[in-house]
């Protein structure tokens, strides 16, 4: 069994910045992408980033710059840092874990930017 466990989802500011921290226990394999998506009101949810276990990243075009994700694999946690939070970023981010053809979520936690 696999439990991911988030947290640092608040409201702040346009220009805030953030850190998202989610960790995963269970049986965990070595060979592993964790990432975050994030869903908005009315709005399909979609990739923000990820990271495989070997620290390759890729990033939704609407972060680039501003986001940054990490990960301690001794941890199994991954990150993301949010810098520069506009309104648009507002959604629940989620985290994920896809391990071998399973595919595993956190409860999601609320980031909210507003003037």
């Amino acid at each position: 069994q696999v439990q991911l466990v988030e947290s640092g989802g608040d409201l702040v500011q346009p220009g805030a910045s953030l850190r998202l921290s989610c960790a995963a226990s269970g049986r965990i394999f070595s060979i592993n992408v964790m990432g975050w998506y994030r869903q908005a009101p009315g709005k399909q949810r979609e990739l923000v980033a990820d990271i495989t276990s070997g620290g390759r990243s890729r990033y939704a075009d609407a972060v680039k710059g501003r986001f940054t994700i990490s990960r301690d694999n001794a941890k199994n946690t991954v990150y993301l840092q949010m810098n520069s939070l506009k309104p648009e970023d507002t959604a629940v981010y989620y985290c994920n874990l896809k391990l071998e053809t399973l595919d595993y979520w956190g409860q999601g936690t609320q980031v909210t930017v507003s003037p």
